[in-house]
Parts: C-alpha cells; sequence; structure tokens
C-alpha cells in the first residue's frame, strides 16, 4: 500500500521518509520479565502516530525509556539526530520531545496559570542571582504569563485561571497537561493514554487539540486503548505485544492485520478490530 509514510512495505521496523526519532535494540527487563525488546522502530516526523497493543504490552516502559524515566538494559535512541541514550529527562525535554502521563502531574497546590508557566523554558528569574533583581526576568515573565494565557483560551481553560489544579476535573487535568507542554514549544509530544479518564464532554475537545498539534506542525506520538479513537485521527499505527513491535502502518491496514487481531482478541480470532470498536460504540458498551 503506497504511502508518504515509510519506505517499502509497511512492516515491524520499516524506515521511515523523514523519522524524528529512531530506536534500536532497546530492551528493559524486570528480573525475569522482558518488558521491552524492540528491535528497531523510526516515528516519522510531522505525522500522528498511535502506539496501541494489549495491556502489558511494554507501552509505556517504552514511553519511559525513550523520555529518560527509565533506564533500559541495552539500546540506543535519537531524536533529531541528536543521541537520547542515558540523557535525564529534563535535558531530553530541553530538547524539545515532551511527553504528558497517563495519570497526569498538575501541581495541585498551585494554580492554573501557575502550573502553565512552570512549562516554560528559559525563565531568567531562576537563577539565583538575577531573582534579586526585577528588571532581568520581569519582562520575560510577562511573555511568558501572555503565552500561558493564550493557550489557556485555546483550551477552554482561561475561566479556571485562578483555581488550583485540585479543584479541575480529570479531563480538565488533561488539557492542562497537554497546554503546559506546549509553553515550551516542543517538536515531538507524547501523550500516553490521553483519554483514559475523560469525560465523553471533554473527549472531543481533546481529539481536536491533538490534531490541532499536527496541523501546528509538532509531531504527536500517543499510547491509546480506544480503537475508534486511533482509526480516526492517527496517520501511523504501531502495535507491540509482549514488548515487541508486531505490526506498523496505515490505521485501515493494521486494523486487519491478523498478528494485531491475535495480540488483542487471541489467535484464530477473525475480526477487524475497527470494527469492533464502532459496535461498541453502537451498543454503548
Amino acid at each position: 500500500m503506497a504511502n508518504d509514510i515509510s519506505v517499502g512495505k509497511a512492516e515491524p521496523g520499516c524506515k521511515k521518509i523523514d523519522p524524528i526519532l529512531v530506536a534500536d535494540n532497546v530492551t528493559r527487563q524486570f528480573g525475569g520479565l522482558t518488558a521491552v525488546d524492540v528491535k528497531h522502530v523510526e516515528i516519522p516526523r510531522g505525522k500522528i502516530t498511535a502506539l496501541i497493543g494489549p495491556n502489558g504490552a511494554g507501552k509505556t516502559t517504552f514511553f519511559n525509556l525513550l523520555t529518560g524515566f527509565d533506564k533500559p538494559n541495552t539500546g540506543t535512541w535519537t531524536y533529531e539526530g541528536k543521541d537520547l541514550a542515558g540523557m535525564p529527562s529534563y535535558k531530553v525535554a530541553r530538547l524539545g520531545m515532551i511527553r504528558t502521563f497517563q495519570l497526569t502531574k498538575a501541581l495541585s497546590l498551585l494554580t492554573v496559570i501557575d502550573n502553565m508557566r512552570l512549562g516554560a523554558q528559559g525563565q531568567a528569574g531562576e537563577g539565583f542571582f538575577k531573582a534579586f533583581i526585577r528588571p532581568l526576568w520581569s519582562a520575560n515573565e510577562k511573555r511568558i504569563t501572555a503565552k500561558a494565557d493564550e493557550l489557556l483560551t485555546r483550551f477552554k481553560l482561561d475561566a479556571k485561571r485562578e483555581d488550583y489544579a485540585a479543584a479541575l476535573s480529570g479531563g480538565q487535568r488533561k488539557l492542562l497537561e497537554m497546554a503546559r507542554a506546549l509553553m515550551s514549544d516542543p517538536k515531538l509530544v507524547m501523550l500516553d493514554e490521553p483519554m483514559a479518564g475523560v469525560n465523553p464532554a471533554l473527549t472531543q475537545s481533546l481529539l481536536e487539540h491533538i490534531k490541532d498539534l499536527k496541523n501546528n506542525g509538532t509531531t504527536v506520538l500517543f499510547v491509546e486503548h480506544d480503537m475508534h479513537m486511533v482509526r480516526n485521527i492517527s496517520d501511523w499505527v504501531i502495535v507491540m505485544a509482549e514488548g515487541k513491535i508486531v505490526a506498523e502502518g496505515p490505521p485501515s491496514q493494521v486494523m486487519k492485520d491478523q498478528a494485531v487481531i491475535d495480540a488483542y482478541l487471541g489467535a484464530h480470532a477473525d475480526t477487524d478490530l475497527g470494527t469492533v470498536a464502532i459496535n461498541k460504540i453502537k451498543v454503548g458498551k
């Protein structure tokens, strides 16, 4: 199937036309359990890529390894051609590779606007000596606050500006975390189950914001279990099972891949995962 993402056939570990992230031989073991065993994977630039797989497939662990929140047993990976292996998470973020978490990390005892300000980089006022000289950082703080307010309006959180993050609903915290991630103008945003625990009323809003990231030139890699969402917003799908990449390709192709169906529903299942997702929505499951 021809596409503008892969070079040649869409299959596990296939080459991409313009990858932003490339990983090789990444493994992570916990005792006798191998949680991640990725031989080769490339993330296409400027696209929305879904990383899917059954519970325990190793998706979040792989996220943690790539972003410096965990250390692999083996492996190398590069972002924009820069070697990230062994780099701490804060340095990875400074390079423009930002992630969110399945369980939101909003600072509950800070206001929404203060959470946003914390997401900005290069704040002169954080220096010990400069902090005492207001003219050295006040203009920068105004610029950061203006950007934060613009994003809060875009994510429809402006009415919550002065509220404590603890007062937000689960869905609003997801929106806040995504908005805060954009304070640093990332090139790659990695979202770990952005729809988990979100009120259905906010689901469509989150979907539109993810699409907007791509429209603004940002690469998106997200973990998700909702096959209906994956089919509708992703350009490319990577499937993990038992720590390995078992399939890759456009959503319509992957949903019919027998290896993917086996991973989700058991061997010898003969069905289309996309059809399963749509049927669940129709019957209200």
